[in-house]
């Protein structure tokens, strides 16, 4: 077996039109003098029907009774005709798939008009008999010539077809070529964008660690951190007065029992107990009086808890005012408040912290950007792979026909 010819993409159309000029060539004439004969054809039979409106239309006038009739329901045929007629496109560019659309398009318009005749021309018999043979004439002669259109696609041209599909395709693939170079330079020039959005980024994250490194903000992250510690360990010592809290606060709304003053800060407890804990006076003096007419309300039996509940209670109250077990630990927040606020309010860290707010800023800038050339990265790619797919696809295609077609083996240059 001979070795498979290599070509290119650009030279297989025209290498292909040398190897089938002596079958397709004569073949594709046939067919664009075939048609263009059949356009004179159908001129001729648009021509009678406008000698029936004409003659239809003259007799109408003549108001004869004996006629009158006759001539509407002639020239109303004859309109119908030549709408049909003049409604059949001849394709500019002729290829088996316009001229089978063609044959098929006329042969129903045929098909229908040969049965308008045989139901209306018996009806306007005996009148108009020249018109009508004339106009019989002309139709059967169109008929006939449609019958060896039919016979001339299915016998010759339709050997053709293939050969004219692998043309088609062949610029088909010249033009999935020509875009997948450019989703290929597309992607290129993203991968620039994205890889010159990444430097930025982290040109901008060693800014914002820099920054987050100076002493002003390095202390107050180091105080954020300690104030974190001490919430929870806030949280954790009160945690067996938050029921009797929001139990009291319910008592105290009924009945009273608190002053304005405790009442604000009893909510407090209940929604923030680090916040209100550290902004008490030294010795926290209104929790103390929260807790003692709290205590006072259990042991009345005012306020109901369950007995584990209350007896854990009784028992952080009762080292709270004999032991003082919240001293350090009021003294660690407090302390830690004080310094945060006296920090976070020098113009030098505030200075610091709007533009580590601006760098921040930035840095989500530059992910959503980022993510957007992702996205369109994973467009392009998989655009890319079913372009190069169809590409395959149709080289093979075009490799096929061409071998069952001419006898020759070609394979496409990588």
């Amino acid at each position: 077996m001979s070795e498979p010819l290599e070509i290119s993409s650009k030279e297989a159309k025209e290498w292909l039109e040398k190897e089938t000029g002596s079958i397709f060539t004569p073949v594709h004439e046939k067919a664009q003098e075939l048609l263009h004969e059949m356009k004179g054809i159908l001129d001729s039979v648009s021509d009678v029907c406008n000698t029936l409106l004409e003659n239809s239309r003259k007799e109408i006038e003549k108001r004869s009774r004996k006629t009158y009739g006759k001539a509407r329901a002639l020239n109303k045929l004859a309109r119908l005709f030549s709408k049909r007629i003049g409604q059949i496109e001849v394709p500019d560019k002729v290829s088996y798939d316009s001229f089978h659309d063609f044959v098929q398009e006329t042969r129903k318009a045929f098909t229908v008009t040969e049965v308008d005749i045989r139901n209306w021309f018996p009806r306007i018999s005996p009148f108009f008999i020249m018109d009508r043979r004339k106009f019989l004439g002309v139709f059967e002669k169109a008929s006939e010539f449609l019958k060896k259109l039919e016979s001339f696609q299915t016998k010759e041209y339709v050997k053709t077809k293939k050969l004219e599909e692998t043309f088609q395709i062949i610029d088909n693939l010249l033009v999935l070529q020509g875009q997948l170079a450019d989703l290929e330079a597309h992607k290129k020039k993203n991968e620039m964008e994205k890889a010159s959005i990444e430097r930025k980024m982290a040109e901008t994250h060693q800014k914002m660690t820099d920054l987050r490194n100076r002493e002003n903000l390095s202390q107050l992250n180091q105080l954020s951190m300690q104030t974190e510690k001490l919430r929870k360990e806030v949280k954790h010592n009160f945690r067996h007065f938050r029921k009797p809290f929001i139990k009291f606060q319910s008592q105290v709304f009924r009945k009273g029992g608190l002053t304005p003053e405790e009442l604000e800060k009893l909510n407090q407890y209940i929604e923030d107990p680090f916040d209100a804990f550290s902004n008490e006076k030294a010795e926290y003096p209104i929790l103390r009086q929260i807790l003692k007419k709290l205590a006072n309300s259990m042991s009345e039996g005012k306020l109901k808890l369950k007995s584990d509940r209350k007896r854990k209670a009784e028992q952080d109250m009762e080292r709270i005012f004999r032991n003082n077990s919240l001293d350090d630990l009021h003294q660690r927040c407090h302390e830690t408040i004080i310094q945060r606020r006296q920090l976070s309010t020098s113009e030098e860290t505030a200075n610091m912290k709007e533009n580590l707010s601006k760098l921040q800023e930035e840095f989500k800038g530059l992910k959503r950007t980022r993510k957007r050339f992702e996205s369109e990265e994973e467009t392009m790619e998989r655009k890319l792979t079913e372009t190069q797919e169809r590409i395959h696809n149709q080289k093979d295609e075009i490799e096929k026909n061409v071998s069952d077609f001419v006898g020759k083996k070609i394979l496409f240059e990588a």
